[in-house]
């Protein structure tokens, strides 16, 4: 099967997370015998400095005719100050895209039990997934911007249709889980948290074997620190998804763990990890790249539908866990630290391991 996928390495350490997950979808090209026809462009800093602009129009029109997107990541002091910045190239291609569900899983792998700041007991059955707002609210509604140097004005805007799309995908997602969903919201505060909970009344009749709960977000806050295995699915709207996911990220210890599939109802899926472009260690080999290669699994999930190709990979990531292969930010008193390449190069080798033994099962069989 030929699918096409848009690259976009970025910034920091974005181009070698991004060169260790096509190493990895070499792999699956092999195993399964499927084509990726592959397109690198620039975005965030690196499309700054060679066009003036973080998103080209280039770009753009090179994603909107992919099946997916890849991204790395964005942004660094080296632009600060700027009146173009790297991130408002993210924020643009998202809702170019229309890319309004973002879905992070976060999932606690027990041979991370010790990096983790909860207590193991705690973490042990962590496996939770939020679907995040992605287009709309705080980060882009109008108006927003400064009045001279003492006022500053961000408008929280959301249209009921905005609410039904991301809720109505957090329905689905939950009713293929365990059935249970947990809305997060400000409702005792905020008039759009109130239109989010009634709309979410409203679906949850369309899905009567769902269980609903509302949460408050500073609640919501409080009990992924106290008790995170209580939650299945968590929908919310951009900017407490935005916090509460990066929040939850420390239950696997290190958001250099986490992927992401931001999707449409129709269109190419934009995927990438959730950590940024950590400048300070970037060309040196020695950032993790499971998250960016777990992206790269939901991918084939979500937007191919290739169930077990992308079953391949995360079990790949489970086996060199297993195996204490570390990058420093996962590093335990028992494992040794890998770099990068040494890291991809254990999940190649376990993808191509696997598919040998298959072969051979085949023919004596």
């Amino acid at each position: 099967m030929e699918k096409t996928i848009t690259v976009l390495p970025g910034d920091g350490i974005g181009p070698e997370v991004m060169k260790g997950a096509l190493r990895v979808l070499k792999a699956i090209e092999s195993r399964f015998q499927h084509r990726f026809t592959v397109t690198e462009m620039p975005i965030g800093g690196k499309a700054i400095d060679e066009t003036g602009n973080p998103l080209p129009p280039e770009t753009l029109e090179q994603c909107k005719k992919s099946d997916a997107v890849l991204l790395g990541a964005v942004g660094g002091p080296k632009w600060d100050g700027m009146d173009q910045r790297p991130e408002h190239g993210l924020l643009q291609i998202r809702k170019e895209l229309n890319v309004f569900a973002n879905l992070r899983p976060v999932k606690a792998f027990s041979p991370l039990a010790d990096i983790s700041p909860l207590k193991p007991e705690l973490i042990e059955n962590v496996d939770l997934v939020f679907v995040r707002e992605l287009t709309g609210g705080l980060y882009f509604a109008q108006p927003k911007g400064r009045s001279g140097s003492d006022e500053a004005v961000d408008t929280l805007y959301y249209h009921r249709q905005e609410i039904e799309r991301v809720v109505k995908k957090a329905f689905e997602l939950a009713a293929s889980r365990t059935g249970k969903l947990t809305s997060v919201d400000k409702a005792n505060v905020l008039e759009s948290s109130k239109l989010w909970r009634e709309v979410v009344n409203e679906i949850a009749m369309s899905f009567p074997d769902v269980k609903v709960d509302h949460m408050l977000v500073d609640n919501a806050a409080m009990q992924l620190v106290r008790n995170p295995a209580q939650f299945d699915v968590i929908v919310t709207e951009n900017m407490f998804g935005d916090i509460l996911s990066d929040e939850a990220s420390m239950i696997t210890g290190s958001l250099g763990m986490l992927a992401s599939a931001s999707l449409s109802e129709e269109g190419a899926g934009l995927f990438e990890p959730v950590h940024g472009s950590a400048p300070d260690i970037a060309g040196t080999n020695t950032a993790n790249p499971l998250g960016m290669v777990l992206s790269a699994a939901m991918m084939l999930r979500h937007s191919f539908h290739m169930n077990e190709e992308a079953d391949a990979i995360e079990m790949a990531v489970q086996e060199v866990l297993n195996a204490k292969f570390r990058t420093g930010d996962i590093q335990t008193k028992k494992s040794r630290v890998s770099t990068t390449d040494e890291m991809v190069e254990q999940l190649v080798y376990r993808l191509e391991e696997d598919a040998a033994a298959a072969t051979l099962l085949e023919i004596y069989v």
